[in-house]
């Protein structure tokens, strides 16, 4: 029998493809709330949807599954799914044939991307990418869909919409903007020297996607000490002062991985994450160290948050594997599936810079 437990703020990781028995017991703890998965815990989507059922079964309400499947270079899952278009495609369908033809597309990958998630059991999947390229990030490049940010927020608002039609909601990454900086947070801390009204336009996506619904944020692991020395995972300025209270969004914030450099300013794992936590952040999540998890775990004080369930709610996909299977048969889900897989080719991940485990 599930265990009745509230979900907590940590959201954390699992090594294989199937559950230990330390990981059960880990993830019965009720400091923890949802888990993300890579592509070492995947073989086939019978596999997967085995290993999501053994998740959702420990607890309830069922932990949240999550996973980074953008498409192009960040796609966990590719043996039995469709091969999804890098973002920059649907941008360079804006320019050279129209913006009509480009968000259909959009809505086109959302759909697919969404339902074929759904099918196996993950509720969310890190997406979109809202930076703008600027051509000076590597890490980002062909993740962003365009430089414009109204060409941006257009596309991320059509993705989001085949997202709903196949039960998920979006979570835009990764505010303020991380296009404009030359350094990968997996590694390093990247400084973005720009001036606060600069950055303006790379918010503008971000209000954009705010305005209508976004369940979700996950900020850069870079700071703008113009703005304000602190990365941005650990400043109240641009998780309060301006995600919350000038765009007014109210949904989840999740911390990204505190166990990337990017986020190694603050210290250990618990600084890390009670600076996280100071800063607005509502969820953590710490990655491919289960000693790190363990760490964090061991006396862990969930901070007040009354918004959390209601938040963490939002994220659950609101389609059953059984329906979406369903879905999968009908002849507009073919369409868009035929679509998509069209618009992805080699040159999606040709050159690019390698993000976490994406090829």
């Amino acid at each position: 029998m599930p265990q009745h437990l509230p979900r907590g703020p940590v959201m954390a990781d699992i090594q294989g493809h199937t559950l230990t028995e330390d990981e059960k017991q880990r993830l019965l703890h009720p400091a923890i709330g949802g888990v993300i998965l890579f592509r070492r815990n995947y073989q086939n989507p019978q596999q997967l949807t085995r290993l999501t059922a053994q998740i959702k079964a420990l607890r309830t309400p069922a932990l949240i599954i999550a996973t980074d499947h953008e498409g192009g270079r960040v796609q966990r899952f590719t043996e039995g799914f469709t091969r999804l278009p890098a973002m920059r495609t649907l941008g360079t369908i804006w320019d050279e044939q129209s913006p009509a033809e480009a968000q259909r597309c959009a809505q086109s990958v959302g759909y697919v991307l969404a339902t074929e998630l759904a099918a196996c059991g993950i509720d969310l999947s890190f997406t979109p990418v809202l930076d703008l390229d600027w051509g000076k990030c590597p890490v980002i490049g062909n993740r962003s869909f365009h430089h414009n940010p109204d060409t941006v927020a257009a596309l991320a608002l059509a993705l989001q919409r085949g997202l709903a039609q196949g039960g998920m909601k979006t979570c835009g990454k990764h505010f303020p903007g991380h296009g404009c900086v030359e350094g990968d947070s997996h590694h390093t801390l990247p400084q973005d020297p720009r001036s606060i009204a600069e950055l303006q336009t790379d918010i503008r996506p971000f209000a954009a996607l705010a305005a209508e619904g976004m369940a979700a944020v996950m900020p850069a692991h870079v700071a703008y000490p113009q703005a304000d020395p602190l990365p941005a995972g650990y400043s109240p300025y641009w998780l309060k002062t301006i995600l919350r209270d000038t765009l007014h969004f109210d949904g989840v914030i999740f911390s990204d991985d505190l166990t990337m450099e990017g986020a190694a300013t603050a210290g250990g794992i618990k600084a890390r994450a009670r600076a996280a936590f100071a800063a607005g952040c509502d969820i953590v999540l710490v990655c491919n160290r289960p000693d790190l998890t363990d760490e964090l775990l061991e006396n862990f004080q969930a901070p007040a948050n009354p918004r959390l369930a209601e938040r963490w709610q939002n994220t659950a996909c609101t389609l059953t594997p059984e329906a979406a299977r369903a879905a999968m048969r009908q002849p507009g889900f073919r369409a868009a599936q035929t679509l998509t897989a069209a618009l992805a080719s080699p040159a999606d991940t040709a050159g690019g810079v390698k993000v976490g485990e994406a090829f």
